[in-house]
């Protein structure tokens, strides 16, 4: 997979780096690119993707604002760097999202440790307890994703890798520590999910000093069914691709879910120390340290 920048690098190498130029391309694969949103117009995109596929294929619960705009916004938007997926080329369909560049596919939110800390925290932090985790591990970075979406039809193992990829590439160009954020299961019924939820709890829960609760007055029990009960392959089966794909890279689960009747669904934390990525991943993806502007 090659990775370059669209504009020039930024001086003193990629440890330690204070910014990232907006515009970055972290990764390209045929006719597809990922890289960070450069301007309001960009951003602008993001929401709009959001909201088509948030709102009118998930059925999540638009407010007076959202509805007029059709746009998926909080205040977290202005703090966050976007990745944006984009299909370079002309338009196939009228009602494409379009940028400069072409088609946007799919989007990712990322939210520094050192930006929340100055403006109020992390979104997590409305559903889960991460603060003591923090605490805990006060001399590594953490970076928050979430409002992660890609349109229907380029729901492929080539998006989602192209994905990681550009976030990978994120991560090791600010030499990040932990990545957290919530994951979502479509609905809010947890018998519904109740395979899913319990295989997590019993297969991928946090270790004592990665431990994290859902808060108090929002936590739902996860292990719902007996161990004899979950078939791995059944639950696995019924878990989002997202959700598959941060469990093979190794993450952890949080204790307890929540439900968001906003957005229709069941919100679990993923923890991702990049410790516990298996190391296979890095064949393929990049081994951490390593600056990916210099990989071709």
């Amino acid at each position: 997979m090659s990775v370059h920048s669209l504009a020039p690098r930024p001086r003193g190498g990629a440890a330690g780096r204070n910014e990232i130029l907006p515009g970055f391309v972290l990764g390209t694969k045929a006719d597809l690119t990922v890289r960070l949103a450069d301007g309001t117009a960009d951003v602008d995109a993001a929401q709009h993707l959001r909201y088509r596929v948030f709102y009118e294929e998930l059925d999540a619960k638009p407010d007076a604002e959202a509805l007029a705009s059709r746009r998926d916004a909080d205040r977290f938007d202005t703090l966050c760097d976007h990745l944006l997926v984009v299909r370079k080329g002309a338009a196939v369909a009228p009602d494409e999202i379009r940028v400069a560049d072409g088609e946007v596919v799919g989007t990712y939110r990322l939210l520094r440790q050192s930006v929340a800390e100055r403006n109020g925290g992390f979104y997590t932090q409305n559903e889960f307890d991460i603060a003591p985790l923090i605490a805990r591990h006060k001399g590594l970075k953490f970076l928050e994703l979430g409002r992660s979406c890609v349109l229907k039809p380029y729901r492929t193992k080539p998006v989602v890798e192209l994905l990681w990829q550009g976030i990978w590439n994120y991560v090791r160009l600010y030499d990040f520590d932990v990545m957290l954020g919530c994951a979502s299961l479509e609905g809010t019924d947890p018998a519904h999910h109740a395979m899913g939820l319990s295989f997590m709890a019993q297969n991928s829960a946090a270790p004592p000093e990665w431990r994290v609760s859902a808060l108090s007055h929002r936590k739902i029990e996860m292990n719902l069914l007996p161990p004899a009960k979950v078939e791995a392959k059944r639950a696995l089966r019924m878990l989002p691709p997202l959700i598959k794909g941060y469990l093979r890279i190794g993450c952890y689960v949080g204790e307890g879910a929540v439900i968001d009747r906003q957005f229709n669904t069941i919100d679990v934390l993923i923890i991702l120390p990049i410790s516990a990525i298996h190391p296979r991943y890095f064949t393929y993806f990049g081994q951490p340290g390593e600056d990916p502007l210099t990989q071709s």
